[in-house]
């Protein structure tokens, strides 16, 4: 009996020393991309006639941390010339992103 209960306060011990020790950045939206994203797109002016628009947008980060759109392919043109529009060169700012490699980010839209 009393190397069970040694044996349990070790246990709770070390699972009470693990919890403390997942301490760390979390991620927030102001420090992932797609967080970024998301604030540069979310004000917008679209009616009620388009209840959700979706789009994939394919872009690369440049070496001077600004976004550079390849394609975004979507049904709606509008959609397009939005996105292009409020994402084209528009600087982030953030660590872990590799400058040049392509990124595919799903967005979606809804009035």
């Amino acid at each position: 009996m009393r190397k069970f209960k040694t044996v349990s306060v070790a246990f709770a011990l070390f699972a009470t020393m693990s919890a403390f020790a997942i301490e760390g950045k979390k991620g927030t939206k102001e420090n992932n991309l797609s967080g970024q994203i998301y604030e540069m797109l979310k004000e917008n002016q679209f009616n009620a006639d388009y209840k959700e628009m979706t789009a994939e947008v394919r872009f690369i980060v440049n070496e001077k941390g600004e976004l550079v759109v390849l394609s975004v392919e979507t049904k709606d043109e509008i959609l397009e010339g939005f996105v292009k529009t409020r994402l084209n060169y528009q600087k982030v700012e953030l660590d872990n992103v590799a400058p040049g490699r392509v990124y595919k980010l799903p967005v979606r839209i809804t009035a």
